[in-house]
């Protein structure tokens, strides 16, 4: 008998530039049963970005409507520009018997923690601060004052760590990601989650 697992919300948080982007599309390469929450933003797209697969791109007053409609499950401001996931989004994917991830920060997090899914929270360090930017410098998509502002950010960041169920520290992607499957693994196994596991403890009875 194979048990199915109640499906659940996967949030992966970190500084900029240690790794979640990286990581969510590993994971989702390895994980079919895995399905990536894309967000709504106001920030403009950057080069090589697609609307609708790596952001809903929406105006600020799409968003303020959406907001005030209720129609975010999380929202947050960062950078001076607003984020957010809409309950359509992550309700679809369920139906779909699908786990969701999510790319998004602390803010979002407590948010979600806060609803009535079913969250579990993976918080991503970089091995050290020379590394840290080292990484910010080579993905080359941030201007002068946007590298201080996020490195500004740091230390409020990481003081959130304690707040997540589990912290990987990313100095090898390859084994970050093979954590996180195996978190993902256990989780899915935790007897509050199989759903025909009464059921089938219940045969022993008869």
């Amino acid at each position: 008998m194979v048990f199915r697992s109640k499906n659940f919300c996967i949030v992966l948080s970190s500084p900029s530039g240690a790794g979640k982007t990286s990581i969510s599309k590993m994971l989702l390469t390895k994980d079919k049963s895995l399905s990536l929450s894309v967000s709504c933003t106001t920030r403009p797209r950057r080069k090589g970005e697609i609307n609708r697969k790596d952001y809903f791109f929406i105006s600020e007053e799409q968003f303020n409507d959406s907001l005030k409609k209720n129609k975010f499950i999380e929202s947050a401001s960062v950078f001076g520009f607003k984020y957010g996931t809409l309950k359509e989004t992550v309700n679809n994917f369920f139906l779909k018997k699908k786990d969701v991830l999510f790319d998004i920060d602390w803010q979002g997090y407590q948010q979600l923690k806060q609803s009535n899914m079913d969250v579990v929270g993976i918080f991503i360090l970089p091995p050290n601060k020379k590394e840290l930017i080292k990484r910010l410098r080579n993905r080359g998509r941030d201007t002068h004052d946007e590298m201080k502002k996020r490195m500004n950010l740091v230390q409020d960041e990481i003081s959130h760590f304690p707040e997540y169920d589990y912290v990987i520290i990313n100095k090898d992607l390859k084994e970050c990601v093979d954590s996180i499957v195996n978190i993902i693994k256990s989780e899915r196994l935790k007897k509050t989650r199989l759903i025909n596991l009464t059921n089938f403890v219940n045969k022993f009875r008869d």
